[in-house]
């Protein structure tokens, strides 16, 4: 393996810890809303962020063992993922589910992007990303169950929550 694949691999894991920085403050975010506008999702909200909160420390601890410092926009993952979760928890149930589809949807393009570009050269950033994959979908495929085609926060978030954490990966990739 040559350090130019490690490198690789260095970079993307820190991009995904980041991201799951801003994942757990979306669903800590929604919680604290959806205490009020959507009650009957909490407990799958909080099951989501365990998840998060799990695969944070998957990518953490990768990223400690190669002695690789996190991503500089951890914190601003966190500020964004807070942000975003808090607005769309008061919005409600379709606004949360339609939020959650959007960011597994790329997340999951990108995870896919990511396993088979390491593929055959870092095969512990794999093994780390693999370990999400299934939750990631999960998520993806819960929330979907919630959404009604054609409601307005589908329609209205779905482009914009996509083309934001799109962002957020490319900044993240490029600091």
């Amino acid at each position: 393996m040559s350090s130019r694949d490690t490198a690789l691999g260095g970079r993307i894991l820190k991009v995904d810890h980041a991201g799951e920085q801003g994942a757990v403050n979306i669903y800590r975010a929604q919680i604290l809303a959806a205490r009020f506008t959507a009650p009957a999702l909490v407990p799958q909200l909080r099951e989501f962020k365990s998840h998060e909160e799990r695969h944070r420390a998957v990518f953490a601890t990768e990223l400690q063992r190669r002695g690789v410092r996190r991503c500089r926009s951890y914190w601003l993952c966190g500020i964004g993922g807070w942000v975003l979760g808090l607005v769309t928890g008061l919005l409600g149930r379709h606004a949360i589910a339609a939020t959650t589809v959007a960011v597994e949807r790329v997340v999951l393009r990108h995870l896919e992007a990511q396993l088979r570009e390491l593929a055959g050269q870092d095969e512990a950033a794999v093994a780390a990303i693999a370990q999400i994959v299934d939750e990631e979908r999960q998520h993806h495929d819960q929330s979907a169950a919630h959404l009604e085609p054609g409601r307005f926060w589908s329609r209205l978030l779905s482009p914009v929550v996509a083309a934001s954490t799109e962002s957020v990966i490319w900044l993240g990739m490029r600091l």
